[in-house]
């Protein structure tokens, strides 16, 4: 047995940690979270009983095609990209209770923990390595304290000769349609190049609208947030139908602000329709936390490129972090 859980200290108000042979598995007070190995990443985030991921948080690199994007060609120089945000793998994962490495937490090693660890705090890493010639790759790291607050490190190592950004974050799929969103930031839609026109405030948005482009394109991003809370009120779980009560899950600034997205469909959804009608019924939520986003243009739609200030250069390292704060 590791000697991290032997003794067996007093477990109220501290974190339970299983590692299991297809998972790592953490609960305290209120929460309840699963690490998967096979899938790469943050597989359940239940809390208060409720779950909160449709799929696995991954890094997402896609921007649905602007008009602007068409015009200049970007879309087809960055192409691989949205193969990248399509296919990712993982390649290596990393364990630490209380800053401790634990090595062989994979079967066969697991089995010497003969229960569960007792600790402080929890941090997991995940390496990714990405599907674009040349490949380079990405660090995600969850940090789990005793409240169930999960702190996100995100971490894009730049590569030689990889074509422009469109956005750098995380992507977090929600297994139901949330009723709307509240957040501390610039009002209305900005990007880098579009910020000028919004005002700091606190802003409360209904239902998840999709800008009604005659193409269905990128909308809905809005830089510099401090703190996003998004609501639901309904479930997938048979035992909570009928719970209407509604419930959320906030995301927080660390150093800096970030930029947030919140649609009712992917990048890739969103990519696929030639016209709004073909927008498959918006069914879940989709939240992209993002770290960096290319500007969108507008100088004209037929050829003038994103002002060479707002372009994301994929040969450069970006770093950014954000809390992930049970409600």
């Amino acid at each position: 047995m590791d000697s991290i859980s032997k003794g067996r200290p007093e477990m109220a108000g501290r974190l339970e940690i299983v590692l299991g042979d297809v998972v790592l598995g953490v609960q305290g007070d209120g929460f309840e979270y699963l690490f998967s190995y096979q899938t790469g990443g943050l597989e359940s985030l239940v809390i208060k009983g409720r779950e909160w991921l449709y799929r696995t948080p991954k890094p997402t690199f896609w921007r649905a095609t602007t008009d602007n994007d068409r015009g200049s060609g970007f879309s087809w120089k960055s192409a691989m990209w949205l193969g990248a945000d399509l296919f990712i793998r993982t390649t290596d994962i990393r364990v630490w209770v209380d800053g401790r490495e634990i090595t062989d937490f994979l079967p066969p090693g697991n089995n010497r923990f003969g229960q569960e660890l007792v600790a402080e705090d929890l941090r997991i890493a995940f390496v990714y390595e990405t599907a674009t010639v040349p490949k380079t790759k990405v660090e995600t790291q969850y940090t789990v304290d005793r409240t169930g607050r999960i702190r996100v490190d995100a971490h894009y190592y730049g590569k030689k000769d990889l074509p422009q950004l469109p956005v750098f974050g995380m992507r977090f799929i929600m297994p139901t349609k949330a009723d709307g969103y509240t957040y501390t930031g610039l009002s209305g839609e900005t990007y880098p190049d579009r910020m000028a026109g919004g005002v700091n405030g606190a802003w409360e948005i209904a239902g998840l609208p999709v800008t009604p482009y005659l193409v269905p394109q990128d909308c809905g991003v809005h830089m510099e947030t401090k703190r996003l809370t998004v609501f639901r009120s309904s479930v997938l779980a048979n035992e909570r139908k009928g719970e209407n009560a509604p419930f959320s899950l906030t995301f927080e600034e660390a150093e800096k602000p970030f930029a947030f997205s919140c649609l009712p469909y992917t990048a890739e959804e969103l990519e696929n329709a030639t016209h709004q009608e073909e927008l498959p019924p918006a069914r879940r939520t989709v939240v992209c936390i993002l770290g960096a986003v290319r500007g969108v243009g507008g100088i004209d739609s037929w050829g003038t490129d994103v002002e060479a200030a707002y372009h994301l250069n994929a040969e450069q390292d970006i770093l950014y972090s954000f809390y992930i704060v049970p409600e």
